[in-house]
């Protein structure tokens, strides 16, 4: 398992890490794509903060600038890897209070699992973001990502 959310982890940051890169080269990157953008890198600490027992630095909405994304990103891939790395096991059940104030449990499986694709899901957003703006949209299919 720990393999499995190494190599799922390894896929995100990878497509993460193209968007950035992307913004990065923009003269101007489109509003939708900085709110959602930031919104992946805000959930995905506040799942390791929520998995850590911890209190998050940031809120689900927090907006951050384009030059701030890779050290967020590469300080959310860092801890997952770490938590991942020394689990015991992946059905441990954790208990977190969501941004609601509403108190849930999940195993460790479904809230890594669940980081993944959330991401996934706004970056599909980010993608139809790209188009409205006459923006390419990168292209990071899972089996290209493998090639």
């Amino acid at each position: 398992m720990k393999a499995f959310f190494h190599e799922l982890f390894d896929y995100n940051f990878f497509c993460n890490k193209r968007i950035i890169d992307e913004c990065v080269a923009m003269q101007q990157v489109p509003d939708k794509t900085q709110e959602l953008f930031s919104h992946i890198l805000n959930a995905h600490h506040i799942w390791n903060a929520r998995i850590l027992m911890k209190t998050s630095e940031f809120n689900v909405w927090d907006r951050h600038n384009v030059k701030d994304w890779s050290d967020i990103h590469y300080e959310n891939q860092r801890t997952s890897f770490e938590i991942t790395t020394n689990a015991d096991g992946f059905d441990k059940r954790i208990d977190y209070e969501n941004s609601e104030g509403r108190l849930f449990t999940n195993t460790l499986q479904d809230i890594l699992f669940h980081i993944i694709n959330h991401s996934t899901n706004h970056r599909g957003q980010i993608a139809m973001d790209f188009r409205k703006n006459d923006i390419e949209p990168i292209v990071l299919d899972y089996v290209f990502y493998k090639r």
